[in-house]
């Protein structure tokens, strides 16, 4: 008698604490999703540092579409101004070929410019050793 009465014990002793057990987990979860749905979790901290760092990246996405869209334009505009260039470069040819004059006239100041920047060189090239002369002497 008192051997049933001690196994009948142990099995009901067995069944109350795997009953506690389930209730202390469900407790848990029930708890967790209770914090998860009033905001005051750690996962919810953790879900707007996400937030916040996906909507960074995203504003930084968009810089750099800006930038990109900025520098196509400018590249655009630096194309259209070689074609104009290129034109304004062929007109001056086709005027320096019919007028042999206006030709020679050019000429001459291409190449008194030239001088003009040989002897401002020299110039620069003649100050800027005797400064080093004066520097370490």
């Amino acid at each position: 008698l008192l051997q049933d009465y001690t196994h009948e014990f142990h099995k009901t002793k067995a069944n109350f604490l795997a009953i506690r057990e389930r209730e202390n987990l469900l407790g848990s979860v029930r708890k967790d999703i209770e914090s998860y749905k009033s905001g005051s979790g750690v996962n919810n901290r953790r879900t707007e540092l996400f937030l916040k760092e996906h909507e960074h990246l995203r504003n930084s996405d968009r810089l750099i579409e800006e930038t990109i869209s900025i520098a196509m334009a400018t590249k655009e505009n630096m194309t259209s101004q070689r074609g104009m260039l290129k034109s304004i470069q062929s007109k001056m040819n086709t005027l320096a070929n019919r007028f042999p004059a206006v030709n020679s006239l050019i000429q001459r100041i291409n190449l008194r410019k030239r001088r003009d920047s040989l002897i401002l060189g020299g110039v620069i090239g003649v100050c800027t050793i005797l400064l080093l002369l004066y520097a370490f002497h």
